[in-house]
Order: C-alpha cells, then structure tokens, then sequence
C-alpha cells in the first residue's frame, strides 16, 4: 500500500504593490501598496500550500490543498488563464484547471504554466518565444489554458519568456522551450539569425516544442529555479549548474560571459555538494542555493550597491538558521527558516513586509517582525510584491490581528466566482 502523503496548507499573506497596471511603469508610486503581510479576503481561511510568482512577473498563483488554482494580478497577455485581459485584484479560481489537481505551478514575465498530479502540464499566457510549449509560436497569445507538449513532469520553473519541466521520462529529466536569446534553454546555442540578409538587425529563433538538454543526457536533474534570463540546476548527485545570461556574475562562474550549454559551479563540488533537501532560488540578478549544513550562497548582483558577487560566497548573516524555503525577487529575497520569516533587499513598494514604520529596504536579513514565532510553508517572490503562506496551528488568533484586503472586484470578476461556487 502506498503511502498517503498530506500537504500543509496555511493562511496566504501579500505585501507589496496592488496597482498591477502601473507598478513598473510609473515611478515613485505609492497607491495601493500593502506594507505590512495582508491577508487576501477571498483566500481568508482557504488552506494554501503553494505560491508562485516570477522575478520579472506582475502577476501571482496560489495553489490549495485540493489542488485549486487560483490567479490575479496583471493580465494583459491573459496570464491568468480566465479567458479575458481583464485584471483582477482578487485571487480567482481558474475555472478551466477545475477538473485537475494542480500540484505545482511557475510565472513568467507573462506567462502561467501548471503541473497536474497525474504529470499533465497547462500554460496560458504570451507565447510569442514559444515559452508555453505546446509545439508552436503562431499565437500570441493563448486564452486559456493548453496543455504542453510534455509527459511525467514533476515540477515546473519559469524565466521571464521561457520555460523549464523536470520529468521522471528516462533519458530527458529536464526539457526546456521559449526564448534562447542568452543561452538559457541550454541547447548550445542563442539560436540568433538576420531578419534579412541586409539587414544587421537580429533576431531568435523561437523554441516552442520542449526539448530535452543534451548534456544532461543520462543525468538527472532534481531541482530547478529561473532568473529572468538564466538557469540554476542540480542533479541527484548534488551538482550545480548555471547557463544562460552571465551578467553580474549570476552563473557563479568568476566571469560575465553567457552560457549556452550547462556549466558546473565549482564551488559545490567535492566536499560541498548539495544536500537532498537542498534549496535553490534565483532571483533576476543573483542566484542562491543551501549547501553543507544548511548553509546559505548566494551570487550575482547581491546588493544595489557595491560588487557584485562573480561566485558564491556564504552569507553568514543566515548561519545556523534552518531553511526550509526561499525565494527571490528582482532585487529583493524571502525566507522561511526556523519559526521566523526574514526578508532583505531592494524595495520600493512595501514588498519585505516591515510596516508602516519599518525601513522600507535592507542591505541584510532582517526578520519581519509581525510574522515572528509563525512557521512558514511557501515563499514566493514577483516584481515589487511578495507573498507568504504561515502555518495557523497556534497562531491563529495572531493571523486575525493582521490587516485584510479587499480589493476591487469587477462585475465580471464577480460572475466568474459565481458561476464556480455554484458549479462545484
């Protein structure tokens, strides 16, 4: 008999900014931004086990126990899989996703892809690289959720327009498809061309049909996390590898250059290879990992100012702390260790979470004061938002204290819930 394996879920909290149309876009905005860790009123007691959002992404998933899929956040490529452009302030139920569970889930720039308990891959949004990988670039965009071209995934990892799957399929443990543009599809080429033969102008090749990295062929590949435009990966042995944009020095390799195929790090080679429970981030310009005893590395553009860090180096501010999960952002990080939450980086919109008479950044980890003595399960890092699922086992009635947001809901969105609350 199999064993019955039972995922936690928790309260979701957001902090950062709510103005999904103008964050990014308008500077020195400070309309709708949350601060302090908010809990979100449609998923007040809905027992959240997983998040999800991209470094480069203005948009957020959430998954709960019963393998819902909700979405919102910016939708102007329909990234959030509701059939329409409209964005949405409050997390929506992904109607079409309702006859699966969802397990596992990554954003891109503008693109959502999900993964099934039974190995089945959905992907909704832009396409225009390929990076949904369903074996063709013509549509720019797709409505609603379509199925990759992809069998046995187990998980899921999404750069700004690409995308990659770690499978159980022999021989092909991990594929990839989207934009090749700096190496970070791992095939051994940016796939770069003239748009006419008189033209200097360049162009790349899309990749829209998954395909497997051939130098890991016979390898397998266990973990996975995107940057924008780069790769980090480690096989069942505890290698790491990098590919892909080199700049800042975020591949760990003591020089800018890209990447084109996987390079092993040397620094976790040896003795310091990675641990089975290992945890791996990447943030749009660093990269991050947990080596030997737990110990965090961190490298690329670690701070806003100063040098950049061209290999990994330990950051001993998080020494002794027991990791269970990270998460990293454009310019700012979340961590779940111990019975504490810790944030640290560049933020402009509330997004570590340190209150209203908090700093608004740190150069260092520093705990988020309200959450303190709260066990985290996951951790997820978008562009100037972030967002946290606490355990409510004893700390329920701290979770009451907090702040609730309401949002806006549109007529439509409001039809929609609806229509799923009645249906199911």
């Amino acid at each position: 008999m199999s064993e019955v394996v039972v995922v936690k879920g928790g309260e979701l909290l957001f902090s950062g900014s709510t103005c999904w149309d103008s964050v990014g876009r308008r500077k020195g905005l400070t309309e709708g931004n949350l601060v302090s860790p908010t809990r979100l009123r449609p998923l007040v007691g809905v027992d959240i086990c997983f998040v999800a959002a991209g470094c480069a992404s203005c948009h957020c998933v959430a998954l709960d126990t019963e393998g819902r899929c909700y979405t919102w956040g910016r939708n102007e490529a329909r990234q959030l899989g509701h059939g329409d452009k409209i964005t949405r302030d409050r997390p929506t139920v992904v109607s079409e996703l309702s006859k699966y569970k969802i397990i596992r889930a990554a954003a891109g720039k503008n693109h959502t892809v999900v993964v099934t308990d039974d190995g089945q891959s959905f992907a909704f949004g832009w396409n225009k690289h390929g990076q949904l990988g369903i074996g063709s670039a013509k549509n720019e965009t797709e409505l609603s959720p379509v199925r990759c071209a992809v069998t046995e995934v187990n998980t899921v990892a999404c750069g700004a327009d690409f995308t990659v799957w770690l499978t159980s399929v022999e021989g092909a443990s991990i594929l990839t498809a989207g934009l090749p543009q700096y190496g970070q599809l791992g095939h051994g080429t940016d796939n770069e061309y003239n748009t006419k033969d008189s033209s200097v102008r360049l162009a790349y090749e899309a990749q829209p049909r998954p395909r497997p990295i051939a130098a890991f062929s016979g390898e397998t590949i266990v973990k996975v996390a995107c940057g924008t435009n780069h790769t980090v990966a480690v096989d069942k042995n505890g290698y790491v590898y990098t590919w892909g944009f080199g700049g800042y020095g975020r591949l760990g390799h003591r020089e800018q250059k890209d990447e084109f195929a996987p390079r092993r790090v040397d620094v976790f080679t040896r003795q310091n290879i990675l641990p089975p429970d290992a945890i791996v981030s990447a943030g749009s310009v660093s990269s991050s990992c947990t080596a030997g005893g737990g110990q965090l590395y961190m490298w690329g553009k670690i701070k806003s100012t100063g040098d950049d860090s061209m290999y990994p180096k330990p950051l001993l501010d998080l020494s002794g702390w027991n990791l269970r999960c990270m998460d990293s952002g454009y310019m700012h990080h979340f961590v779940g260790a111990d019975s504490s939450c810790i944030s640290w980086g560049l933020a402009q919109c509330g997004e570590l979470g340190y209150g209203p008479h908090g700093q608004k950044s740190s150069a260092v980890p520093k705990k988020v004061d309200i959450l303190d003595g709260m066990h985290v399960i996951s951790v997820a890092c978008g562009f100037a938002h972030s967002m946290v699922v606490i355990d409510r086992t004893n700390v329920e009635d701290r979770l009451e204290q907090l702040d609730v947001y309401d949002g806006k809901a549109s007529e439509e969105g409001i039809a929609l819930s609806f229509i799923y609350l009645h249906k199911f």
